[in-house]
């Protein structure tokens, strides 16, 4: 067994360590909580001012984007809906076995044209 230069073994001079370090509290200095308050104070949003409000019932396309999430949020929307066309144009294989699987029934859908596109100009 080691022991430690004072003749005690080692494992237990580390556990009287141990037992030292958790009988201590920590507690942040006075300087970085006052730095956490202004970081805090800096980083907290600011009100609106008159300039920057818009008419009520006006909104820009400006306006509408950043509503939306800006422009990574655009593009997304843009991503998806090009994907739903997609897919809803040109349907993958695996789809129409799914179909049935949830519904139990096969799934048609009519769009109100027959044989002939011009059909829907009739009376």
């Amino acid at each position: 067994m080691a022991t430690s230069d004072r003749g005690a073994p080692i494992e237990m001079e580390l556990e009287a360590r141990f037992a030292e370090a958790r009988d201590l509290e920590p507690r942040p200095s006075a300087d970085l909580m006052a730095r956490l308050a202004a970081d805090a104070l800096r980083e907290m949003p600011r009100p609106i001012t008159n300039a920057t409000r818009l008419a009520p019932g006006r909104m820009r396309w400006r306006d509408w984007i950043t509503a939306l999430g800006g422009w990574p949020a655009v593009g997304g929307l843009a991503t998806a809906t090009a994907v739903g066309v997609w897919i809803g144009a040109t349907a993958p294989a695996g789809l129409a076995d799914l179909a049935p699987a949830v519904w139990g029934e096969n799934v048609s859908i009519a769009f109100g044209v027959d044989e002939d596109p011009l059909s829907l100009l009739e009376g």
